[in-house]
């Protein structure tokens, strides 16, 4: 049940993610400069001249504290800029020829701030073209003064600088700019690129007012105001610019699909519609009703009307038959005799001859392998009741051998081993994914809630300070845990995952403050964090203390939308370095740390936050197998009472009725409490067997099979008591038992092979808990089965020798001399049930009208059980199989209310072939020139239906990134020294040595030159050995605000190195994630979308894909449960049905029985829908299960039925007189006293899957067995094996047989 350990915590994988913070603005202003107090606002007419090749500003006057330059207010005309200057100017801004309004200083200023914004929108040439232009004509157009309005200056350093201006645009053309860039993607953090350029902008209007508001100081953004106005008057001599907009859907700029959906090129791959759900409904005036149930209903209307007729019809002939003209042929005191004279079977009424005559006799006509059998039973009953010693010895002897094994006894834990068969597709890519790629980081998380409040009806937000405090204390306490390992003290820094240096990658809202109380309050206490909620991938002072943003919907739950201050819950994450050996040293050190952080979570921080009226729940990678193996004892004393008191009633109901003067004569303690051992030595015997070849034991086994072959092995021992109690007490011990074998020992083997073949078949089973288990149940019963035919008969034998010596029970060695009043107690009378079964319960079955209300009832139930199956759910919540009194069962809780993020999910690539020759890469990538159907273009249309894809997000591309990373427009990015070797962007070192707040162009970097001019590359894409030799440097490179597109840490794991010079790269992932899923079917129909997906895409790249999520090998087992279960079931029946066809050579006995198992199936299914257990491994073994125990409802009946003689009617009653009473004491009541005690067990997987499941086994085979069974044997029952014969004159009677 591990496979449960899956949990709903995965959190956003921002860990390696090194994205940037410093791209909120690229809102260039050319210049920037340090303002004093000084501000003066300027009317719209107050600047002096606006006309074409004039300026509204022109060079740099000052600049801030914070190094942002400042534009001179100075209107001047245009100048015209030199050759080189020119040549510069057209490499960035195409659009601007002849004159221009800027300094070379200010292009530079320019140039350097949209770097930054290059990596972002390179991938979609329309879009960076537009945005290109946008500043440019904002820095360096000559015709400036037409558009742009200085409107605010201040005074800097005596120095006059611009403070604010009017921007004027056309509407036309800012909703033509937005449009081209609104789809972009920014596939590192899974995101579009107007979240960082934009702020998430809606429309232009949102994404003007974000580029135009003035920066606060050491804030990325415009040093000045930027107000963007669509209209003015004509007589200021202005007009708005509208300068041409490149569209993305531009076929010769070449974006892709997934960065320009709308475009036509892309318009027959739009966004697939959800798939329809298929399902059938009839729709009436009031209500809706299901086709399935609907079909049902008239199919059982039908029936039953058909069946309603019959009854009808035969009442009428009965009745006819009471006729004066037919009185006279009939002897109408028997009514059974009436029903019968129209009967078409042939068959010996059981009337007598009369005295005058001669006396018929009753002979058993048993087909072949039965008489085998009786033949066996009546010559080894004979033999075992004399060499009672010899038998019981030889057996126990060799179940103890089998017991041997136990020394090489072990339980299998591993959630993998359990549920994952072999050859199993999740298991396959979880090894792929392991080994090739990185495994899935272990997750340490805590969950800090509020309580709602009650009186208001809401719940407050958890933002506050005192609640900021708080999380800085707890965080205190968990830096301060050390766990012992190997004699070292093993802190959360030595395991923690660290993408980019010394800090561990923990996700928190304390990384607004890099994890250091002492910056609360200088950078702003609660106020920072709510801005940080809207401006953390901007924000330098957001930025984390490992480098990277740290997302609100990741660290925060409980919230609505994007209304982060409303959050309800602080989440709080500590990934943990995982290894693929998990025995290693380094998995174990993490194992150490993991239970002491539960320990001081339970001692200290849960008490922390209860005192201040919080919530604090909690969890590690190894809680739920602690957990786990915490629960398998948990109930070991449930268990034990359920035993026991199935043995104490096995005591009393082998017994005699109770007599005071003699109870210690006539109980039989010690023979049950002998046939309980036996049953745990057949138990023993199977584990030991298994065991000594290597097959490990489960949780399941330890808990259910004693339990199964305890109720199996009880059943046996009452009906071979009782069948020896049957016999006439006049006859010799060694016959009694001989005959008592004889009696049910053709039913007892029919019905232990059935269950043994049963249970057998499930080893078929590719799941290897299902399977295991199969195993040793079928080696349990069988020795079970041997052992009651062997060592139970000689214990019975040796009772009965005991008690007819006067011995007392439990003290054999102690007699009783017999007493006047016991003289006569050789023959026993009939009991209670016995009495109630032939006076009563047979009686009130054999009438017309009552038959015909129990066959309705029961197939009525059987066609509602079918209609509810079909609503039973897959899955196993993990709640279940955890103790009710376990700390994860708030934790879980938590997540289903509070986690806002899905478990990511990865695509990985097998075989990418890079070189050139090949399309793989346009068939991956989503940037220009890439196929509209490729997979990460397919991806990003996924992502518009989450609904039906599961898929939350666009995927982050390392190749699209590393494509971006190489191209020359990237200018930052990729870049060589002189020598060949790689050069870092200007702001990282040695271009820019550490500590230095701001860096430009460094001697050391001064020279560096971009890796390929636009000529190097083909269509963008770089050469075989180019793709080879750059990109480890790409997976070196670290992001920074001059390059975001650097691959060290969002994709150090990504790519698979090993034998890439080769051309392949054999295993490479993109990732994205699911939407948030939280119960069982969402998991499983997560990853069958998935698959689906990956399937088709597949197919039609002709590349080999797959989806991996690291709950996908626990749930896999549920994408064909259904499959799994019917197929066993299948199985079992069919296996149970062939056993019965060759014992009883009756192919109508076993249909029938076939039939009754399939209903008890079936109704015990439907119980499952109406209390809403999961169809799982568990439920699974536990309908297998009922297949066999139900076996024993049906078996005795059936077989008594055939050896009785008589009308059907009368064989029912006789039937039920001779097994009805050891069905009911015997099996039913054993079941039912040992089932009632695990009510009270403390796992609620006992109470679900045991309690509730078994009490329905038993209450519905006991409906079946004594109740349906016997009634479709009275109206259609195959006919008897007695005949009645007359003797031989010649011969004197013999007794029957």
């Amino acid at each position: 049940m591990e496979l449960l350990s899956v949990r709903t915590l995965i959190v956003e994988l921002l860990l390696g993610l090194m994205f940037l913070w410093s791209l909120q603005v690229f809102v260039i202003s050319s210049v920037n400069g340090e303002r004093s107090d000084s501000r003066f606002l300027l009317t719209s007419n107050s600047s002096s001249i606006h006309a074409k090749d004039y300026c509204a500003m022109y060079g740099i006057c000052g600049q801030r504290k914070d190094g942002k330059v400042l534009n001179c207010p100075y209107g001047s005309p245009a100048v015209k800029p030199d050759e080189l200057f020119s040549s510069k100017i057209q490499s960035l801004c195409s659009t601007i020829t002849g004159n221009v309004c800027c300094t070379e200083d200010q292009f530079e200023t320019l140039r350097g701030q949209v770097q930054q914004a290059v990596p972002f929108l390179v991938g979609c040439p329309a879009c960076l073209r537009n945005f290109l232009n946008l500043f440019c004509e904002l820095s360096c157009s000559p015709n400036q003064s037409l558009f742009i309005n200085v409107t605010s200056i201040s005074k800097v350093n005596n120095t006059l600088t611009v403070d604010g201006i009017d921007f004027y645009v056309t509407g036309s053309y800012g909703e033509e700019l937005y449009n081209s860039c609104k789809d972009v993607k920014f596939g590192t953090m899974n995101t579009r690129a107007m979240d960082f350029i934009g702020a998430g902008a809606k429309s232009y209007k949102d994404w003007f007012a974000f580029i135009g508001h003035r920066a606060e100081m050491d804030v990325p953004g415009s040093p000045y105001a930027i107000n963007f106005q669509s209209k003015i008057s004509e007589s200021f001599g202005m007009e708005p610019m509208n300068t041409s907009v490149y569209s993305c859907g531009d076929t010769s700029l070449g974006c892709s699909c997934g960065d320009c959906p709308s475009s036509p090129s892309c318009s027959g791959s739009a966004p697939p519609s959800p798939p329809k759900r298929h399902s059938c409904s009839i729709t009436f005036p009031s209500f809706k009703v299901r086709c399935v149930d609907f079909t049902l209903t008239i199919i059982y209307i039908v029936l039953i009307s058909t069946f309603f007729g019959w009854g009808i019809l035969r009442r009428t002939r009965v009745r006819s038959s009471h006729s004066p003209r037919m009185r006279p042929l009939l002897n109408a005191e028997d009514e059974n005799q009436l029903r019968s004279a129209d009967k078409q079977e042939k068959e010996i009424r059981p009337a007598q001859m009369s005295d005058d005559g001669p006396q018929m006799l009753k002979e058993l006509h048993l087909p072949l392998i039965q008489q085998y059998i009786s033949s066996f039973y009546r010559r080894y009953g004979t033999w075992v009741a004399r060499n009672p010693t010899l038998v019981l010895c030889s057996s126990v002897a060799i179940a103890l051998l089998l017991s041997i094994g136990l020394i090489r006894f072990k339980v299998e834990s591993r959630p993998e081993k359990l549920w994952v068969g072999p050859g199993s597709k999740a298991a396959e890519e979880k090894q792929f994914f392991d080994s090739h790629l990185a495994p899935f980081y272990r997750i340490e998380q805590l969950i800090l809630a509020t309580v709602p409040d009650l009186g208001q009806g809401n719940t407050p937000s958890i933002v506050t300070e005192e609640n900021i405090q708080l999380l800085f204390e707890i965080q205190k306490k968990v830096d301060g845990i050390r766990a012992n390992y190997s004699g070292s003290l093993i802190s959360l820094t030595d395991i923690c995952m660290k993408p980019l240096g010394a800090d561990c990658a923990t996700q928190s809202v304390l990384q607004y403050f890099k994890m250091d109380p002492d910056n609360y309050e200088s950078y702003g206490g609660v106020q920072h964090v709510e801005y940080c909620f809207q401006h953390y991938t901007s924000a330098e002072t957001c930025l984390s203390a490992f480098q990277a943003p740290v997302d609100p919907s990741v660290a925060l739950g409980g919230f609505s939308g994007s209304n982060f201050s409303q959050a309800t819950a602080f989440v709080i994450t500590y990934p943990v370095r995982n290894a693929v050996d998990e025995t290693g040293k380094e998995n174990w050190e993490a194992v150490a740390w993991e239970k002491a952080f539960i320990n001081v979570a339970k001692e200290e921080l849960r008490p922390m936050a209860q005192s201040r009226n919080l919530t604090l729940s909690f969890s590690s990678e190894s809680s739920i197998q602690k957990e786990l193996e915490r629960e398998s004892t948990a109930d070991v004393l449930t268990i034990l009472i359920s035993y026991l008191v199935m043995f104490a009633y096995i005591s009393v109901t082998l017994g005699d009725a109770p007599h005071f003067s003699s109870f210690y004569i006539s109980s039989k303690v010690l023979l049950g409490l002998s046939g309980v051992v036996l049953v745990m030595l057949s138990v023993l015997g199977s584990v030991g067997f298994f065991s000594a070849i290597g097959v490990k034991s489960t949780l399941i086994i330890m808990e259910v099979i004693p339990f199964l072959v305890l109720a199996v092995g009880v059943d046996n021992m009452c009906i071979l008591v009782h069948a020896v109690k049957r016999q006439s007490m006049e006859l010799p011990l060694d016959e009694r038992v001989s005959n008592a074998l004889v009696e049910v020992g053709p039913s007892i083997t029919l019905a232990s092979l059935s269950e043994v073949v049963a249970f057998a078949v499930g080893s078929f089973i590719p799941m290897p808990a299902c399977r295991v288990f199969s195993m040793f149940a079928a080696l349990a019963v069988l020795l079970d089965f041997l052992l009651q035919v062997t060592a139970f008969v000689a214990l019975i034998v040796f009772d009965f020798s005991r008690a007819e010596d006067r011995r007392i029970d439990c003290f054999p060695c102690i007699k009783v001399s017999t007493s006047e009043s016991q003289k006569d107690n050789t023959q026993r009378g009939p009991g209670l049930l016995v009495r109630y079964m032939k006076e009563i319960h047979a009686p009130v079955l054999s009438h017309l009208g009552v038959k015909i209300g129990v066959v309705a009832i029961f197939v009525g139930f059987a066609f509602v059980s079918i209609a509810l199956s079909t609503r039973i759910q897959p899955g196993l919540e993990q709640q279940i199989v955890l103790p009710r009194d376990s700390y994860l069962q708030g934790y879980f809780n938590n997540i289903s209310a509070y986690l806002q993020v899905g478990p990511p999910l990865y695509f990985v690539v097998k075989d990418f072939n890079y070189s050139l020759e090949s399309r793989h890469t346009n068939k991956l990538c989503s940037i220009s020139h890439c196929d509209s159907n490729s997979l990460l273009n397919e991806i990003a249309r996924a992502s518009l239906i989450p609904g039906s894809s599961y898929i939350a997000k666009p995927a982050a591309s390392w190749l699209d990134d590393f494509l971006v990373w190489i191209s020359p427009e990237a200018f930052g990015c990729c870049r060589k020294f002189t020598n060949g070797t790689y050069c870092p962007p200007d702001d990282q070192p040695p271009c820019c040595p550490p500590g230095e707040d701001s860096c430009g162009i460094s001697k050391i970097c001064k020279d560096c030159t971009t890796c390929f001019h636009s000529l190097d590359l083909i269509n963008g894409r770089p050469s075989t050995k180019q793709f080879m030799d750059k990109l480890p440097w790409f997976l070196n490179a670290l992001p920074s605000a001059d390059c975001a597109k650097g691959g060290h840490g969002a994709y150090a794991n990504s790519v698979d190195l090993k034998g890439y010079e080769n051309g392949i790269v054999h295993a490479s992932e993109f990732r994205t994630y699911h939407t948030p899923v939280n119960k069982q079917i969402d998991y499983v129909n997560s990853m069958r979308a998935a698959r689906e997906f990956s399937s088709r895409v597949s197919k039609s790249l002709k590349i080999e894909i797959f989806p991996y999520s690291v709950f996908y090998i626990f749930f896999e087992q549920y994408l064909d449960i259904w499959r799994t279960a019917l197929i066993n079931l299948a199985l079992a029946l069919g296996a149970v049905f062939l056993v019965c066809l060759v014992i009883t050579c009756s192919l109508w006995t076993s249909v029938i029985i076939l039939a009754v198992l399939a209903m008890i199936v079936l109704d015990i299914m439907g119980v499952m829908a109406l209390l809403d257990i999961q169809l799982n491994a568990v439920s699974v073994v536990n309908l297998v299960m009922s297949i066999g125990i139900a076996v024993e409802f049906c078996v005795h009946i059936t077989h008594a039925f055939l050896q009785s003689d008589g009308d059907r009617t009368h064989r029912m009653k006789e039937a039920l007189g001779t097994m009805g009473a050891s069905v009911f004491s015997g099996i039913t009541l054993t079941k039912l006293v040992g089932v009632i005690v695990l009510r009270f067990a403390r796992s609620e997987v006992f109470v679900v899957y045991y309690f509730q499941m078994f009490l329905a086994l038993v209450v519905i085979g006991f409906l079946h067995g004594l109740v349906f069974l016997p009634v479709v044997l009275s109206l259609c029952g195959p006919p008897s094996r007695c005949k009645f014969i007359e003797p031989r004159r010649q011969d004197a009677p013999s007794p029957s047989t």
